[in-house]
């Protein structure tokens, strides 16, 4: 009895050898990517943003764009070596798929976890949104930094 070709032998055409080394080629699927990304098993997942990451002397700066989200429903959370940015853009209005001739903007919820290349100050970071371009400056932690405690 032959099995049924996995999801990446119908995408690539793969050859599938069995246990008595037998082998069948399996014909790529004829399915369009329009069909695919229609299929019910994207409409779970959520959309990962593009980020830049870079660093000056005294912090890390996260860039975005966010084009298109109120910054009201943008969830940033950071921790001493990540930051995690959450949001939903959300479409303005409806238009039906036979009316699109290309559709590559994503709607939906989004987000994003980055391992920072320090530990920051979580506590101080700041965010600020700008035409859609969403900078977060993370400040580092200084290790060299000393301070001086009074006994009481």
């Amino acid at each position: 009895m032959k099995k049924k070709p996995s999801f990446f032998e119908r995408l690539t055409g793969s050859v599938n050898i069995d246990e008595d080394n037998e082998f069948e080629i399996i014909e790529p699927a004829t399915e369009s990517l329009t069909e695919k990304i229609n299929d019910s098993w994207i409409d779970d997942t959520e959309g990962q943003l593009a980020v830049d990451v870079h660093q000056d002397d005294d912090s890390v700066i996260v860039k975005t764009m966010t084009a298109g989200v109120d910054p009201s429903d943008i969830e940033i959370t950071v921790s001493r070596d990540a930051i995690t940015i959450r949001g939903k853009r959300q479409s303005a209005h409806e238009v039906h798929e036979h009316n699109y001739f290309h559709k590559e903007l994503y709607w939906g919820s989004f987000s994003r976890t980055i391992m920072l290349p320090c530990e920051v100050e979580s506590e101080e970071s700041v965010a600020k949104e700008d035409h859609g371009l969403l900078t977060i400056i993370l400040p580092k932690i200084d290790k060299n930094k000393q301070t001086r405690i009074k006994i009481k």
